[in-house]
């Protein structure tokens, strides 16, 4: 066994006897080209934390209540100018049609999120939030991090306002989206517009000290070092310390067609072998989800050998990625189908991980 084998082997066996990956060790993980070893090595570690018979999935929808954005992200294909004739703002009739389909189709949960409109205020947002709890029986996963900044910075208000603000009206959790690469300097480049990193970072902290859940994201191969993923995911496992308000973790990859990006799009190793560094190195979240969005239905089952422990959603709607060119689909049979395969039951679960 070559040298580079046996330190990637010490690294993994101190990550199976429960023992803390430091950021260089995580690199040196990174470094290899292992993938089978370390597929093993975070497949047993996803079952020393799940070990029993099941790997999960939750039915939901994506809706996106407007694009029009002044973010003007580089890797993004879905947004629109102000003016663009293209340019929507949801009204409620078709917002409550999304939903009494999702419902109709055994789904508990709506994950809305939508571009920084430069002149919606706070109210308009909290009249949603209200809308949708006086008519329906769903949990509201919704505003990431830049937005709720972005609802502060417009209204004038403390971002711990305007969560709690959001709360009272119906809010139930937040997503994780947003946080791309927590490393300013390719937010800088990416998307100067948005939140910084410790913006993310904080508004997930004030979430999770009100008491609600959130995930965590991760958007990757695009302009980011090996080294900046590391700190990315050094920024989340020191958070969860802190608060242990993370529900999972997703990880998908960067998309680039119709953007302004010119980066190829990296391969199924790749995502591989972040998912397994995932499980290894946040030791701290419990759940690490696959993405079939992005990598397809074969590449996301077999996550769930590489670390992952969860499918994801059944993306009943999905327009961000969609809009880069990627289209991949897949329903509740499908899923459950991919879980089945690999010796598991299926079981469909809520944002907290309670099986319904």
């Amino acid at each position: 066994m070559s040298i580079l084998s046996s330190e990637i082997e010490d690294v993994l066996e101190k990550s199976l006897n429960n023992k803390r990956l430091s950021s260089t060790e995580c690199l040196k993980l990174f470094s290899t080209k292992e993938l089978t070893s370390l597929g093993m090595a975070a497949d047993a570690v996803c079952r020393q934390k799940h070990p029993e018979d099941y790997r999960t999935y939750i039915i939901d929808r994506n809706i996106n209540y407007t694009n029009i954005c002044t973010s003007g992200c580089k890797f993004c294909a879905f947004y629109r100018e102000v003016e663009h004739s293209d340019g929507y703002i949801i009204s409620k009739n078709s917002l409550f049609r999304k939903i009494e389909e999702t419902l109709a189709l055994g789904g508990k949960q709506i994950l809305m999120q939508g571009g920084l409109h430069p002149s919606l205020k706070l109210d308009f947002y909290t009249d949603l939030l209200e809308s949708i709890k006086s008519k329906y029986d769903i949990h509201i996963h919704a505003f990431s991090p830049p937005e709720i900044v972005h609802f502060s910075k417009l209204n004038g208000i403390p971002v711990r306002d305007v969560i709690q603000n959001l709360r009272e009206a119906g809010l139930d959790s937040i997503p994780g989206g947003g946080a791309e690469i927590l490393a300013d300097r390719c937010r800088h480049i990416l998307s100067p517009n948005k939140c910084t990193a410790q913006e993310w970072l904080d508004v997930m902290r004030k979430a999770h000290k009100l008491g609600m859940r959130t995930t965590a994201t991760m958007m990757f191969g695009h302009i980011e070092t090996v080294e900046e993923r590391i700190e990315h995911l050094e920024k989340i496992r020191t958070l969860q310390d802190e608060t242990g308000g993370f529900t999972a973790f997703i990880a998908w990859t960067f998309q680039p067609k119709n953007t302004r990006l010119d980066t190829a799009l990296i391969g199924s190793f790749d995502y591989l072998k972040t998912i397994t560094i995932s499980r290894l190195y946040l030791d701290n979240i419990v759940n690490i989800q696959a993405s079939w969005v992005t990598q397809g239905a074969k590449i996301a089952q077999l996550s769930l050998k590489f670390g992952a422990n969860d499918m994801g959603s059944t993306m009943i709607e999905e327009n961000v990625v969609r809009a880069a060119g990627v289209s991949y689909q897949m329903d509740k049979e499908e899923i459950e189908l991919l879980i089945n395969d690999l010796g598991y039951e299926a079981k469909q679960r809520d944002l907290y991980y309670q099986i319904l």
